[in-house]
């Protein structure tokens, strides 16, 4: 597993150099805040970030786009994923989350019982590049990993908009 999770990140890596960012090029349509939080990743993704808590890349990309939050975990306006369109830029808080999948014959169980992340990209109703760090696969820096909601088997998770005020 850790081979093929080195040569995702890697792969991961070449695309963003070479390729360019991995975020929608459509940023234009995000709300500015989500567009300024999307820009600073895009500066630090394969870097650690402050102390390399997952905590951390929300704090710094929140107070590089200026935006408005309690300093805690109150990381802006509460998004209705169900109701409402999750976008790059937004912030997602997990508490005792459970994720299982299967990728052929593997079955796979990440465990995020206290974790913050930045929705990079969504990939459809549901399902999102995340980048955060303090992982399994990227260790203190940061790396972008899928999410897809339906492998969700337990634990809250909730999504902030960045915010003014």
């Amino acid at each position: 597993m850790r081979t093929r999770i080195r040569a995702s990140m890697l792969f991961l890596f070449l695309v963003t150099v070479f390729a360019g960012p991995l975020y929608p090029q459509n940023t234009d349509r995000l709300p500015p805040l989500n567009h300024h939080v999307l820009q600073y990743v895009e500066s630090v993704v394969g870097t650690r970030v402050d102390r390399g808590e997952c905590w951390d890349l929300a704090r710094q990309a929140l107070e590089h786009s200026e935006a408005s939050w309690d300093g805690s975990y109150g990381f802006g306006k509460v998004v209705k994923h169900r109701k409402e369109k999750v976008l790059p830029g937004d912030i997602v808080q997990f508490e005792k989350v459970v994720v299982r999948y299967t990728e052929g014959l593997t079955t796979y169980t990440e465990n995020y019982d206290h974790h913050t992340a930045i929705v990079y990209r969504v990939k459809g109703r549901g399902r999102f590049e995340l980048a955060h760090q303090n992982t399994g696969f990227s260790g203190k820096k940061v790396g972008i990993s899928p999410l897809n909601l339906d492998h969700v088997i337990r634990g809250k998770i909730s999504f902030y908009r960045p915010v003014t005020e």
